[in-house]
């Protein structure tokens, strides 16, 4: 049954991306629970339903899914995954722009699916505050929304989008939803410590009196705390959208490995479970990116290799979601 949802994403900087998401009343945050990303673009991956078989033989609970797919739709019918469902960028302004579209959106892509956990609806994806595009998040926010409804530290040039879209998040009682990427800091910085960024830092690295930081995950996720506590959403909570640790590529030497990805990832399942340290004992939902290399993704080499597993659905590495 669909039960909840809607996300607006905003690319703010590559360590942390936000995103905005809805959560209805109906959904509650209790627990911490690790999903993973199914990207799509590669032309050697699985099918749909050996996916869905895999993330259920590997105790994986949650998928993001970057768009409609209905092959994906009728793989994920009747299982006990959740589902967080893209609304691309290409779609925003027509949806922002016309209520019925909406509504034909919904209707094809949750009402027809009705034994599908859809969990939330991530409205655009890193959409910069200076693309056009980014002023139809907020009207194509509302219009998914009434469309549900009818079935039952940013920069200071982005205060004009961000500041209304975290007062609707308030007033909705939804969480932030925010891409949390410490490799990308810890390769942008010549002075963080790999450590810092694996979750490996045994004494706290960083101090913000009267907070300690012994890892970039918290530290990142706190920062955007603290700038929602400045813009009025002290209220919203956080679900991590998207993080992980490529395999290869990069700039600095050793950075992508096995052995790293591993241990940033399978460290991240075990810390979300305890919170930050401005906000201690309220685990953290969490997406881990991605299921699968994907060979045909565009960029940079890093990009082709965030999978937890081969195309072959062979494990890259051992991982536990237990």
């Amino acid at each position: 049954m669909a039960k909840s949802y809607l996300a607006a994403n905003f690319g703010c900087m590559a360590s942390a991306m936000l995103l905005f998401g809805l959560l209805m009343v109906s959904l509650h945050l209790t627990c911490a629970q690790v999903g993973v990303s199914y990207g799509m673009l590669g032309n050697d991956l699985p099918s749909k339903a050996e996916v869905v078989a895999l993330f259920q033989q590997r105790n994986i609970r949650r998928m993001r899914v970057y768009g409609p797919n209905q092959d994906a739709f009728q793989a994920l019918r009747g299982s006990n995954i959740e589902l967080m469902l893209g609304l691309p960028n290409v779609d925003l302004q027509r949806i922002a722009g016309s209520r019925a579209e909406a509504n034909t959106w919904v209707q094809n892509n949750v009402r027809n699916y009705s034994n599908v956990r859809f969990r939330y609806i991530a409205v655009g994806n890193e959409v910069q505050p200076s693309d056009p595009a980014a002023r139809s998040l907020l009207p194509a926010m509302q219009n998914i929304r009434n469309a549900i409804d009818t079935v039952a530290k940013s920069r200071p040039q982005s205060r004009e989008i961000l500041d209304p879209i975290i007062r609707f998040l308030v007033n909705n009682r939804a969480p932030l939803l925010v891409n949390v990427y410490p490799y990308f800091s810890y390769d942008d910085t010549p002075a963080i410590n790999l450590d810092y960024a694996l979750f490996r830092s045994q004494n706290p690295v960083v101090s913000d009196p009267p907070l300690q930081y012994s890892n970039l995950f918290d530290a990142i996720l706190d920062a955007v705390y603290s700038a929602l506590e400045k813009a009025g959403g002290s209220s919203v909570e956080i679900v991590v959208s998207e993080t992980g640790w490529p395999t290869e590529g990069g700039r600095k030497r050793g950075a992508t490995s096995i052995d790293n990805a591993r241990t940033y990832n399978q460290n991240l399942i075990q810390h979300v479970r305890n919170g930050t340290p401005k906000r201690p004992g309220r685990p953290i939902e969490t997406y881990i990116f991605a299921m699968f290399d994907e060979n045909s993704k565009p960029g940079e080499e890093i990009e082709r290799h965030r999978g937890l597993f081969s195309p072959t659905q062979q494990p890259k590495y051992p991982i536990n979601f237990n």
